[in-house]
């Protein structure tokens, strides 16, 4: 059941974010251009067409952004806490595929996101021989790593990835609690979920500087001077295991509500 949810779940966020990344990359083009060729002109009009371009370039960056967020927030809203929670609670799926097949579609929309505007970056950047001196670029990394830290460098790459992946959940996992303790209210849910998203943060912001700062400091101090790859490796580690525990409380905060307080009324 949870592959059904994540399809259709696919389906009804790709209707807008594969237009949006379309977008993106027209005005990636089109900004590369203007820079190419408009700003350089001595023309007035050129030059504000291609200011234009530029800045049409920047909004669509931050639209995408900022509407991949949204979009997350707006499907568990609107899925299992508004109108349609009604039909989708009655469906063969339990609470926890419910709200993983949100999770991993938004962490996997984040994750498209990012990979899109650094895609867009490239473009508008890139000039004759770029995309030669970016593959020697890259390959010339991994000889390093594979020459001199082997294991190390694939395991620095996959500790990355897991922490980014990790990351993506827990920040849709952070806005599915607040929005979970919000609508347990019978008024003014929109306003408890804001309050509550606050106080999630400032919770969180609280602790993490405390306790993570406190442990990757005793780990670089303990183990940089004797072995410097150990202690990036606990670093990276703590990072992941840390941001993990504060994505279960989330978790386990939002199934509980949904499953003994939500409010649908």
């Amino acid at each position: 059941m949870l592959r059904k949810l994540m399809k259709h779940e696919f389906r009804a966020t790709g209707r807008v974010m594969g237009p949006l990344f379309g977008l993106l990359l027209i005005a990636a083009i089109a900004a590369r251009f203007s820079v190419g060729v408009l700003l350089e002109s001595s023309a007035r009009f050129l030059n504000l067409l291609g200011g234009l371009f530029t800045t049409a370039f920047v909004i669509a960056i931050v639209g995408v952004c900022v509407m991949s967020l949204v979009l997350m927030i707006n499907r568990f809203r609107t899925n299992l806490l508004g109108d349609e929670g009604y039909i989708m609670f009655t469906l063969p799926a339990s609470v926890h595929q419910q709200i993983w097949s949100k999770l991993i579609v938004s962490a996997v929309w984040f994750i498209a996101t990012g990979l899109a505007v650094v895609a867009a970056g490239f473009i508008l950047v890139a000039q004759q021989g770029f995309w030669l001196e970016i593959r020697r670029g890259f390959a010339e990394i991994f000889r390093h790593l594979t020459a001199y830290y082997a294991f190390n460098g694939t395991a620095f790459l996959f500790e990355l990835l897991a922490l980014i992946f990790v990351g993506c959940c827990v920040l849709c996992l952070e806005f599915y609690a607040a929005m979970a303790i919000g609508h347990s209210f019978a008024n003014h849910k929109v306003l408890y979920s804001v309050l509550s998203f606050l106080g999630l943060q400032f919770v969180m912001q609280l602790l993490s500087g405390g306790i993570l700062v406190g442990t990757n400091y005793d780990i670089l101090v303990v183990a940089l001077p004797s072995d410097g790859v150990l202690a990036m490796h606990s670093v990276m580690l703590t990072m992941i295991v840390s941001t993990a525990v504060f994505g279960a409380v989330y978790y386990v905060i939002t199934t509980m509500l949904l499953k003994k307080r939500l409010n649908l009324e």
